[in-house]
């Protein structure tokens, strides 16, 4: 019989430190984050093992280790292939881990196959505007490090359009908390130039005194 309690020091002790070789907006702070919403709104669906969403969060940002493009496929490939897991669960338990972990990413053509991966996919969603710029930021700073201030800030704008605007194509599947709300909240700065602007560069020269 499998103890969540066990469990989590396992995911405490191997795969939280990961994430440590990840970007800042993909580090150790962020899958703690992810795992502890995903366990809040599990109180929403009893018949949720806590164990498997556990591992679900834990795993589901491990494929960054490749790059972004296809860190979903390699995090349900990543999750197939640990042996460590087959103490705990069965096959079918380990796919649906893998397939919740796939199913994650906010651009997915599809939606979440299980409850598991709703509720990973709504845990992802940090809805919130500073952290959400802050993060799109960070990435941007470090994977173009050529552009100047003007340029990061046309590259943000776009992304934040494409992924969070009306039409974007971030989807949230959990009705609980307060995601929707704040993702409306974002969505009113983010058509608000003066105050996006304010929010863009209050964060950009924080980061860069953090680099000099």
């Amino acid at each position: 019989m499998r103890e969540i309690e066990e469990i989590r020091a396992f995911v405490e002790r191997e795969i939280v430190p990961r994430y440590d070789s990840f970007d800042a907006g993909h580090g150790r702070d962020h899958v703690q984050t992810v795992i502890s919403q995903a366990l809040s709104l599990a109180v929403h669906y009893p018949e949720v093992d806590c164990c498997i969403l556990l591992v679900a969060a834990a795993y589901h940002d491990l494929g960054l280790v490749n790059g972004r493009e296809h860190h979903h496929t390699d995090s349900a490939r990543i999750v197939r292939e640990d042996n460590r897991l087959r103490q705990w669960f069965s096959e079918e338990e380990i796919n649906t881990i893998a397939d919740a972990a796939e199913d994650h990413r906010a651009s997915s053509d599809h939606e979440p196959r299980t409850i598991y991966g709703r509720i990973v996919a709504e845990a992802d969603r940090i809805i919130d505007g500073e952290t959400i710029v802050r993060r799109a930021l960070q990435y941007g700073m470090k994977h173009e490090p050529g552009l100047d201030r003007e340029g990061q800030y046309r590259r943000l704008k776009e992304h934040m359009r494409e992924k969070y605007d009306y039409g974007g194509y971030l989807k949230l599947w959990i009705p609980y908390g307060d995601n929707a709300r704040r993702l409306e909240e974002f969505r009113q700065t983010l058509a608000d130039e003066k105050a996006f602007r304010h929010l863009f560069d209050t964060i950009y020269d924080f980061l860069n005194h953090l680099t000099r």
